[in-house]
């Protein structure tokens, strides 16, 4: 089933680096865990959080989609979290305060399952964003009973649409409806695999851009 999310604090939970979020009946709140230095402002510390504000928000629509993507890469830290240690130090490019997320490097889901091949993207119908792969099943460890993880987030309105048990690889093909407001907007696509009893994921691969009909 395709979910849609939004909104850069809802979710959010736990600790990454020196940024805690929580709820407090029932607000979710960000916080800056507090510093002993004697500056607490200094020009990497706001860098830092400059960055960490960069890929909040490219991830936190896809919390939930995350607990799947990331839950074999997850160690000590919950699967949120483990995917915003690894995109804050892979993702991210550009300098203080215009900094952005480097989609061709950013992974919103992570294993050791072959990945997809030759994955393409369209979009010729109406709130319809089409997506095409090749069958590379028998190639390293990939099945052909293997299911998408597909991941379109929309960044002009932060919000996204993702599948965690799509068309089975085999398939070659699947589709997600995404809000009809989406339409004329330019979407950034990505596809990844999950075994069938779920115990392997693979790397996602990001496809591209993608203008909405």
């Amino acid at each position: 089933m395709g979910k849609i999310n939004q909104g850069i604090l809802e979710g959010v939970s736990g600790q990454v680096g020196n940024v805690i979020g929580g709820t407090w009946k029932g607000i979710d709140y960000l916080r800056i865990k507090p510093s002993s230095v004697a500056n607490p402002k200094t020009p990497d510390q706001v860098d830092q959080r400059t960055k960490f504000v960069t890929v909040l928000r490219f991830l936190q629509p896809i919390t939930e989609f995350l607990r799947t993507g990331f839950k074999k890469y997850a160690s000590g830290m919950t699967q949120f979290n483990s995917a915003m240690s690894y995109n804050l130090l892979n993702a991210v490019t550009g300098t203080y305060p215009n900094f952005s997320i480097d989609y061709g490097s950013a992974l919103v889901s992570k294993g050791n399952l072959t990945g997809a091949l030759n994955p393409a993207v369209t979009s010729s119908s109406a709130g319809v964003v089409d997506f095409s792969w090749d069958n590379n099943t028998g190639s390293g460890n990939a099945q052909g009973t293997d299911k998408t993880l597909l991941v379109i987030y929309n960044p002009s309105k932060e919000q996204a649409v993702y599948e965690t048990e799509g068309a089975s690889r085999s398939v070659t093909s699947d589709s997600l409806a995404v809000p009809s407001d989406f339409s004329g907007d330019t979407v950034e696509a990505f596809i990844g695999f999950i075994s069938e009893d779920g115990k392997q994921i693979a790397d996602s691969v990001y496809i591209g851009s993608v203008t909405v009909a």
